[in-house]
């Protein structure tokens, strides 16, 4: 079976509310680039890549002149031939071999008549469980509802998550407001589930003194772990010596060099694996292997993803005997997807894996032309920078909070 043809579309989906973090905000939608790889027999395998616009659709346009011809199965050959690590110091092509790899892997799958799970070394569970993923958001700029700014307002959205979707772990994204207030508000989270575990992620913003002083005063807390509190090794391993929480990054380890910068002098206890950050479901599996070989725990980072990443992430998350957190998911934000039978649901907190060949995942053509005329009706948004405060510029480390008192919302193309 041999690729013939590529083609990538880019889609942008709306979101119940726009998403705050702390280097800017997701304005109500995401954007995301989806990748369609066929073979020479006809079949047509899925991928999906964070982002989008012209410039990656010209960028899988590029990579038929490298793949075109090329056996499906040959994914090792296929890796050094588009991301060969000294010529990507010139082009880091590590998000475009994901989603390639993706639907190579979805190809095969249908060739077989094989879930990927099942390629990938069979799979140990056929649910894997979810966090509520708790941001500050703010009010949709249609109905304007939907706000999360004050302590009620989070505790009134995840008590709503909880029982929409039965989530028994609850992440907070923070890294917004002045970190007191942020402390008040997960302290709130944690005690009105006190049976739940739950976890924190100010996306690596504080200095490396403020993130002891804030892991010292969660530790009594039921934490899974705090993820990213500063950025960089050091400054991770500093906090790791005064702070009893386990700590946790989908930032500074997520390729081998780190990992194994990681293993010989530990700085992180739980390493988030994003099937597009390390470059494929493979690549995931195989640090998965080697955080099982040292111990190190393994969770599952979320990059904002359409049904057809969700897919690659839950087989992955199906093959590994060493994940022992529940994953992370934007999914929920999402309105619609562009995968027949829309959403995936979720049944008390958890998402089947899918069963069908392949990713088990097929397209929506009507849902991906709706979205791709979205896209090119309000095109992309400065993911860095927040429409409600104009001039903004995040620094690490962060200085420049938000004012919890501010309720202006600010504009944004919906």
């Amino acid at each position: 079976m041999k690729i013939r043809d590529i083609r990538a579309t880019t889609v942008t989906v709306p979101l119940h509310a726009p998403l705050r973090h702390a280097n800017g905000c997701h304005w109500g939608r995401f954007v995301r680039t989806i990748v369609e790889v066929e073979a020479d027999n006809g079949l047509i395998g899925l991928g999906e890549m964070g982002g989008g616009g012209e410039s990656a659709e010209a960028a899988f346009r590029a990579m038929k002149a490298y793949l075109a011809g090329h056996d499906v199965a040959r994914l090792e050959e296929m890796r050094f031939l588009i991301a060969n690590p000294t010529a990507s110091l010139y082009n880091n092509r590590t998000q475009i071999l994901a989603a390639l790899e993706f639907a190579c892997l979805d190809l095969l799958g249908q060739q077989w008549g094989v879930p990927v799970c099942d390629i990938l070394g069979g799979r140990l569970r056929d649910r894997i469980p979810f966090a509520s993923y708790c941001f500050f958001r703010y009010p949709n700029p249609r109905t304007g509802e939907g706000e999360v700014r004050t302590a009620h307002q989070v505790l009134a959205n995840a008590r709503a998550l909880k029982r929409q979707f039965g989530f028994a772990t609850h992440k907070m994204k923070a890294g917004v407001f002045p970190p007191d207030y942020e402390l008040e508000c997960y302290r709130a989270l944690a005690a009105e589930f006190p049976e739940d575990n739950v976890r924190f992620d100010p996306n690596a913003v504080w200095s490396t003194e403020q993130a002891i002083r804030f892991g010292q005063a969660i530790e009594g807390l039921r934490n899974d772990y705090l993820e990213d509190p500063v950025f960089g090794l050091h400054g991770m391993r500093r906090t790791r010596e005064k702070v009893r929480v386990p700590l946790a990054t989908n930032t500074v380890v997520v390729n081998f060099e780190q990992l194994a910068a990681n293993v010989l002098h530990t700085a992180v206890d739980v390493i988030l694996l994003d099937t597009t950050f390390w470059g494929g479901i493979r690549a995931c599996v195989k640090a998965a292997g080697v955080c099982e070989t040292f111990q190190l725990g393994v969770a599952v980072h979320s990059s904002g993803e359409l049904g057809i990443q969700l897919a690659t992430m839950l087989h992955m998350g199906a093959v590994l005997p060493n994940l022992s957190f529940a994953a992370d998911a934007h999914y929920h934000h999402l309105t619609d997807d562009i995968i027949e039978g829309g959403l995936m649901p979720y049944e008390n907190g958890a998402i089947r894996v899918p069963v069908g060949p392949g990713l088990g995942v097929r397209l929506n053509r009507e849902k991906l032309g709706e979205y791709a005329e979205l896209y090119k009706r309000l095109g992309g948004y400065a993911y860095d920078q927040d429409p409600a405060r104009p001039g903004w510029t995040p620094t690490v480390p962060n200085d420049r909070w938000a004012d919890p008192k501010d309720d202006r919302a600010g504009t944004i193309p919906y």
